[in-house]
């Protein structure tokens, strides 16, 4: 029986403190009906009691709380996906510090802390270390966002872009980032652009960004801008196929200067200009504000 006609599932593991409870809350108000630490081994029996429903849109959340069925999920995963049904991985991360931070704000255990444990910052470590290695699979199959420094209001944006973006057999992200605030830890690939000439030291420059004419105009004309991007452009037409190939749902490229303003703004714009024609491509700008969520690319 074909188990997820018409049928789309969203499935968000992570790491603990990494968000998943505001991404369930985003596609919830986009209008999938949501469960929160729902069992791996009853994922299949919700997914047809669903259909049965005529649910069509639904996201679970599944996560290192489920550690002893943990290991089934990838072979169900396949198997619905083997069944039909349109499935999308997503995966929330964030550093070590940040969790550690987040868990500290919040005074809560974390679920693999052992009972009685007394919740100090080793022990803590120690948990997040373990659900690193129980994650590692599902985070190489997923498509993996770094909330290290992302607002909720960020992520909420991210996830419901992400999600809103039309099936295709390989999606491009292309991020910018600051290196001064942490290099993002869901790219694929990473170049470092810092040694391109700065917008930031022309006064009339400086408050602009990446997306504004006039800083366009001044990268344009600079030669060592215009051979990165060559560069990085034939780097990704080379290997892009083979990502292809090997059923890759997402690759994320991230560009990464001083400040996330200028240079990495810009060529994350042309790159995703150049590769819209062929792939479905995102960019997201992690420096920008508000305006730091996921655009579709022409």
């Amino acid at each position: 029986m074909n188990v997820a006609e018409r049928t789309d599932l969203v499935v968000i593991t992570g790491m603990s403190g990494s968000g998943k409870s505001i991404a369930l809350h985003a596609l919830e108000d986009a209008g999938h009906f949501c469960i929160d630490n729902l069992p791996p081994e009853l994922l299949r029996p919700f997914i047809l009691l669903e259909r049965q429903r005529h649910t069509r849109q639904i996201a679970v959340a599944i996560d290192a709380r489920s550690h002893k069925s943990l290991p089934q999920l990838p072979l169900l995963l396949h198997a619905l996906s083997d069944d039909g049904l349109r499935l999308r991985l997503l995966f929330l991360d964030a550093s070590d510090h940040t969790l550690v931070r987040r868990f500290s704000e919040t005074r809560r255990r974390h679920p693999l802390s052992l009972p009685g444990d007394s919740g100090g910052q080793q022990t803590l470590m120690q948990a997040i270390a373990r659900e690193r290695e129980l994650l590692a699979d599902l985070r190489e199959r997923s498509h993996s966002i770094d909330t290290s420094v992302l607002r909720p209001t960020q992520l909420i944006a991210a996830v419901k872009d992400l999600i809103a973006a039309p099936a295709a057999h390989l999606t491009l992200v292309f991020e910018s980032f600051a290196f001064k605030r942490g290099i993002t830890m869901d790219a694929d690939y990473v170049f470092d652009v810092r040694m391109l000439p700065n917008p930031h030291y022309d006064p009339t420059l400086r408050p602009l960004t990446g997306r504004d004419q006039p800083v366009i105009d001044f990268l344009d004309q600079q030669p060592d801008t215009q051979r990165m991007l060559a560069q990085i452009v034939a780097f990704l037409r080379a290997w892009l196929p083979a990502l292809a190939r090997d059923h890759r749902s997402y690759v994320t490229v991230a560009i990464g200067c001083t400040g996330g303003q200028h240079r990495s703004v810009y060529l994350t714009e042309k790159l995703a200009a150049v590769f819209g024609d062929q792939w479905l491509t995102l960019r997201r700008h992690r420096e920008l504000g508000g305006d730091g969520s996921f655009r579709v690319g022409n």
